[in-house]
């Protein structure tokens, strides 16, 4: 997140504006219309030159399994096909290569679809896209933007229930031996008695 990027709200309204072509289902097999790579490419060519066929080859042709992440990347490339993007800068291949992560890393947490219904989903997309890219959201700091991300990301919310869960059980199991040591020791009271 060394460089300022563009204005977080200008994109998560961008994304919020996301065309029918952008959403329409990924091609897998003989299944969806949107050959994601084909789209990639032509967002690479949009920002002044096309990525590699070697880096676009990982959206053509995937397997079922893929879908969620194919989706995201669709989302992704109509964030990148912003403006702003356009007077970047940014390589093809390090900008496939970020809405790549991007997707990878998101889509084992939610649907496509809550990227684009709800505004924390939506400004987690932006973050973990322009972070994965070394760009922070302008007019913040690094360290903003790093916290601000923390506490969208879908992922560290699972490691956050999961700490949460693991302190629960181990309340209830002290609670437990707790309560096993006060009848042993009530039981050896009575028998002294």
């Amino acid at each position: 997140m060394q460089h300022a990027g563009p204005p977080l709200e200008s994109l998560t309204r961008r994304l919020l504006d996301t065309p029918p072509e952008f959403l329409a289902e990924p091609k897998i097999g003989s299944r969806g219309v949107v050959h994601v790579d084909a789209l990639l490419g032509d967002v690479t060519t949009m920002l002044g030159e096309r990525a590699p066929a070697g880096e676009l080859r990982r959206f053509a042709d995937p397997d079922g399994g893929a879908r969620n992440r194919l989706a995201l990347a669709q989302l992704a490339a109509w964030v990148c096909a912003d403006a702003w993007f356009r007077g970047a800068g940014i390589a093809p291949v390090r900008l496939i290569r970020a809405i790549d992560a991007a997707a990878t890393a998101l889509s084992s947490h939610a649907p496509a679809a809550s990227f684009l219904a709800d505004g924390d989903r939506r400004e987690e997309l932006v973050r973990t896209l322009l972070a994965a890219l070394d760009h922070r959201p302008a007019d913040e700091s690094i360290e903003q933007a790093q916290d601000r991300l923390a506490n969208v990301s879908s992922s560290q919310r699972q490691i956050a229930v999961s700490a949460a869960r693991g302190m629960a059980e181990r309340a209830r199991k002290i609670r437990e031996a707790l309560a096993r040591k006060a009848a042993e020791e009530s039981a050896d009271k009575m028998w002294r008695e």
